[in-house]
């Protein structure tokens, strides 16, 4: 549980307004360089904003409290606009002219595929709060790669898919679905998955379409699931195309059940798609509802620091939350910056880090680099604008391992 101390120190860091330049200055010691990288504009920004902004409410925190080995954190930040190209250019000069000595952010599949490559070559430890694809933290592994510097605060794809697949033919019991999504590699790799967990199932989608970025007419792809019968709709894109597909139903007269991947609960969706959106439901590893006082303390400190009362999206605040303090843990143990025992210390974190989503009890190991298995995410709702739990059963399922 939280202790008094951590709350106030919450409250603390949110009154510091995160100025972190400003919270440096306070430091005789060199600061740690941090990369991070997100989507702040664009279709993505309400993930990459949220990151972010998590991002900076934990180090704000880590920096009141004295920092890390006696060294304030520095957060060096870049937009990568959710582009593949953009995302390499931006890497590679947060390492060559920056000098950072480890990473956090990405938030597109495509992007993380794209860039991190070049944290892997210079042996500088990333984790990334966002990206889903499958891939992402297999991309460098034995025997071509001896080690991996790649870590992930985030549910990937083929835990999304299965949890997808269980709720709408398992629970709700449909036999009919089409699949649509959009066609970067978030979306096809994330199509595949779906259709992986569709066939250990016995189930082969009657509809697999496919749309681009920006569309904003989603008729034809819609036209082919409904003759074809789809009970429900199954997702893989972000929010704008979305709310295009929740809207476009609408229009058809059709409306089935959406279940697709996290992303339906970006507030670009909720707010585009608006009543089409209701009853829309995703796999979440956090929800914005104070179900206990670790959550609770980070949903108020994020209000105050950033003026909102609703995250953009919740899960990308907390992912990017927690992934600085199990950073931050990682070189404490380390007593270092040094870029592999920064990886070798992640890889065994001898400490528990506490967290918004969870307490971590060694989260990482050397041939695991994902912190999230399927005991984890919950079924989320969009309900009069908000993303509640699906299921009570969940909310006290949360709350009950928050008070061990």
């Amino acid at each position: 549980m939280m202790n008094r101390r951590h709350s106030l120190t919450l409250a603390t860091a949110a009154a510091l307004g995160f100025t972190l330049a400003a919270s440096t200055n306070a430091f005789a010691a060199e600061p740690i360089k941090v990369a991070v990288t997100a989507p702040l504009t664009g279709g993505s920004a309400p993930m990459g904003v949220s990151l972010r902004d998590g991002i900076k409410l934990a180090a704000a925190e880590i920096n009141a409290r004295g920092g890390v080995l006696g060294r304030p954190l520095l957060l060096v930040e870049r937009d990568d606009e959710g582009k593949n190209e953009r995302g390499a250019q931006v890497v590679q000069e947060l390492i060559n002219k920056e000098g950072v000595v480890a990473a956090l952010g990405i938030v597109n599949t495509g992007v993380a595929l794209a860039s991190q490559r070049f944290y892997q070559e210079a042996k500088i430890p990333v984790i990334t709060g966002v990206a889903t694809g499958s891939t992402v933290t297999r991309q460098f592994l034995p025997p071509q790669h001896p080690d991996n510097y790649v870590f992930r605060v985030a549910a990937s794809d083929s835990l999304q898919a299965a949890m997808i697949v269980e709720e709408a033919v398992t629970r709700r019991g449909f036999k009919k679905v089409a699949i649509l999504a959009d066609s970067t590699n978030y979306g096809q790799l994330g199509r595949e998955d779906l259709e992986k967990a569709l066939a250990k199932k016995g189930i082969t989608p009657v509809a697999v379409e496919k749309f681009n970025v920006k569309d904003v007419d989603m008729t034809p792809q819609l036209l082919k699931a409904k003759a074809a019968g789809a009970q429900a709709v199954l997702t893989y894109a972000i929010g704008p195309e979305l709310a295009q597909i929740a809207n476009g139903m609408v229009k058809l007269g059709w409306k089935v059940p959406m279940l697709g991947s996290w992303t339906l609960s970006m507030s670009n969706f909720i707010d585009n798609a608006g009543a089409n959106g209701e009853g829309a439901r995703m796999p979440q590893t956090f929800i914005q509802e104070p179900t206990s006082p670790r959550r609770k303390a980070f949903i108020e400190a994020y209000q105050r620091a950033y003026k909102v009362e609703r995250m953009p999206s919740p899960v990308s605040a907390a992912q990017g939350y927690d992934s600085v303090y199990l950073l931050a843990a990682a070189i404490k143990q380390a007593g270092t910056t040094d870029g592999p025992k920064v990886r070798e210390a992640l890889e065994n974190l001898k400490e528990p880090v506490e967290g918004v989503i969870t307490t971590y009890v060694q989260p990482f190991s050397r041939d695991d680099h994902e912190t999230v298995d399927e005991r984890l995410p919950v079924m989320g709702e969009v309900r009069k604008g908000q993303v509640v739990y699906a299921y009570d059963d969940d909310r006290k399922r949360v709350a009950a391992a928050a008070a061990k």
